[in-house]
């Protein structure tokens, strides 16, 4: 059961009855309330997770808020985003699941056995927090957002687990079971409730009367929810101004498939671009059901010369900030989901600190091949990802570049409405005038921090730490196709074609930016365990590890869990489930019977499989009924891909 329209609630919720004006705005003139519990705000996210309509999880956020002070409403829209502090606040919980667990067991009493199952039974912690907790179902109501508030900041700025966990502990003693499993959630940043904060946003409009895109805008230029709703509440939106060291959205690319299929794309986002009216993949349909074959060819082959070709990189996606007058030599990095990885690269804050321009680069995280000015395999990054300690080795063995390919905002002034023509000269200029500093700004930084090192003068005449992404104009197909082929030769993953015309749109997807990235091959396997999965998927065995012939053996060489419908996972669950040889409780080995095509980027060497190798981005093509396991791929195949990749033969000839 969930929120009336009333505001009232049945017997499984509760919110406080708005005031005498439902529609009015919320100001703090007109609304004089308690402070807002946490149990209201769970209660709505129940409600929420159990809908699936879009308009009616706004309408109940939208009459939510109406209820509340302007700083309980400040509070709610940023707990209903899944955020414990805004994203220009640099403070992090830096909980996981262990010392939440820990908390959680002791709290509750529960056994080893018993945390186990709660969690198997419903693939989320909070959820399980729930169960285990119910005898405290019957305690009175105390806790508030901005209790909470308060706790999170202690829990920010306590110093490791040990100093954490008396506040999560005194968090869990005075919430209700219902409290306990979204304080966990919130804590984890792991709401499930199908509501983004684009939706939250929508929601802030509706409460205070105000434009879903005048909140969306001061939400981008402030990166902080809570500043918004104040804004908005005082009718003071128009002021929102530009800061610094909070990620905007990326924009994202379509895949396709082949060059034709990016041709005719283009075709088709040229053509919405002329009536202004841009396509997202959604309205245009996906690559399988758009009908492209009304787009004659010299139609198509035109429109190119209309589009730009950059390689697509194997890095981490990353937007830079720096240059902020206010906070001198203050460097941020921000990955596509927002995360902070600052720490994992400081390489690039030593150089990107000598910078003193305000700017916002859009672009890509790479390893770096100093001698031949080229990308290094993704798998030379991986041991930097979720590090907060760099060692010296780490940094001596891996020259780390940042590649940049888009300019977002310079000096005061938000590129994003600019067509990418004029972006990208803008950040032509901005790399000719500060490359050098960068490689100066780093060279200083790191012979002043590595005195008496046998690395530091080879390190600090290396390159500079940034790079700008080459670019060419297209003319035609012939061109893409050799670019795509120049592309993988150079060990990148493929191609990015962008239309010279595309404003810059944070968070969506659409065809003004296409990538081609093939598939390097697809193999037959067997799957030889599977897990349970999480969320919807709880109690689902959804996740497939498989595996290759080695002579008589199996040996794995990865996990898949994308590309099969809902229907075929629950009969595979059903079926592994049967076909069960141990239940490690989690995990299950099954009996390798069912082959499964799976396609993949790319073959690394790998520790994690006693094969020695692993496929990156795995995906499931469909189920090989028609094939036994005496036939799935070998291992022998898997060496063999692996050595016809041209990243190998690069590192290869390095090597020598």
């Amino acid at each position: 059961m969930g929120f009336r329209p009333d505001g009232e609630c049945d017997s499984s919720s509760f919110i406080r009855k708005i005031g005498p004006n439902p529609a009015a705005p919320l100001t703090a003139s007109i609304f004089e309330t308690v402070a807002a519990t946490f149990l209201e705000f769970a209660q709505l996210c129940d409600a929420l997770a159990s809908t699936t309509k879009k308009l009616e999880k706004r309408a109940q956020i939208a009459d939510w808020l109406k209820t509340l002070s302007v700083e309980d409403a400040a509070r709610g829209s940023l707990y209903l985003a899944g955020q414990a502090f805004a994203e220009t606040d640099p403070r992090v919980l830096n909980l996981g699941g262990a010392i939440l667990s820990k908390a959680l067991a002791e709290e509750s009493g529960a056994s080893e056995a018993a945390m186990h199952e709660a969690y198997r039974r419903h693939g989320d912690l909070g959820a399980a927090a729930a169960d285990l907790l119910l005898r405290q179902a019957g305690k009175p109501v105390t806790l508030t957002l901005a209790q909470v508030e308060e706790r999170f900041s202690q829990i920010a700025s306590a110093k490791g687990p040990s100093a954490k966990l008396p506040v999560i502990l005194e968090l869990l003693r005075a919430a209700t079971p219902l409290e306990a499993k979204y304080l966990i959630k919130l804590a984890l940043g792991d709401m499930r409730t199908g509501v983004k904060q684009s939706l939250v946003e929508e929601a802030i409009a509706a409460a205070f009367g105000a434009e879903a895109s005048a909140i969306r805008q001061a939400t981008m230029l402030k990166g902080s929810l809570p500043e918004v709703v104040r804004l908005a509440a005082a009718g003071r939106l128009q002021e929102a101004r530009m800061s610094l060291f909070h990620p905007l959205g990326f924009m994202l690319a379509s895949p396709v498939d082949s060059v034709d299929e990016a041709v005719a794309r283009f075709a088709v986002e040229v053509a919405a671009e002329a009536t202004g009216n841009q396509l997202s993949v959604d309205e245009a349909g996906s690559s399988s059901k758009l009908d492209l074959s009304f787009i004659e060819t010299e139609v198509a082959q035109s429109v190119l010369k209309e589009a730009q070709v950059e390689d697509k990189y194997d890095g981490i996606r990353a937007q830079l900030h720096c240059g902020d007058p206010e906070q001198p030599g203050r460097v941020a990095l921000f990955s596509r989901s927002r995360d902070n990885m600052t720490a994992a690269f400081p390489e690039l804050i030593e150089a990107f600190a000598s910078l003193h321009l305000p700017v916002i680069l859009d672009g890509e995280i790479l390893a770096w091949d100093v001698a031949n000015s080229r990308a290094l395999p993704f798998s030379l990054l991986q041991k930097r990802i979720g590090r907060k300690k760099v060692t010296d080795e780490m940094r001596e063995q891996t020259p780390i570049i940042f590649m940049a390919f888009d300019l977002l905002y310079l000096d005061g002034e938000l590129m994003l409405e600019r067509p990418l023509s004029a972006r990208r000269k803008i950040l032509e200029e901005f790399a000719r005038n500060h490359t050098d500093s960068v490689r100066a700004g780093f060279r200083e930084a790191h012979t002043a921090r590595s005195q008496g090192s046998l690395f530091s003068e080879e390190i600090a005449d290396g390159p500079s730490r940034l790079v700008l992404a080459p670019a060419i104009v297209l003319s035609s197909a012939e061109q893409l196709d050799q670019a795509y082929m120049d592309a993988r030769n150079r060990g990148n993953e493929g191609v990015m074609i962008k239309s010279l015309a595309s404003i810059y749109q944070p968070g969506r997807r659409g065809l003004a930016w296409l990538k081609l990235k093939r598939e390097l091959a697809t193999l037959d396997v067997v799957v030889t365990a599977a897990e349970f999965g999480h969320g919807r998927r709880a109690g689902i065995l959804s996740d497939y590890t498989f595996a290759v012939r080695d002579g008589e053996q199996l040996r794995n060489v990865g996990k898949a869990y994308s590309g099969l419908t809902d229907s075929e996972i629950a009969e595979l669950s059903q079926f592994f489930k049967d076909h069960t040889v141990e239940d490690f409780g989690y995990v299950r080995s099954v009996e390798p019977v069912l082959v499964l095509e799976v396609a993949f980027n790319n073959v690394t060497r790998s520790d994690r499989h006693a094969s020695g190798f692993a496929l990156r981005f795995p995906r499931i093509l469909r189920i090989r009924q028609d094939k036994p396991v005496a036939e799935i791929d070998s291992l022998a195949r898997v060496e063999e891909i692996y050595a016809s990749q041209p990243e190998l033969i690069r590192n290869e000839e390095l090597s020598q």
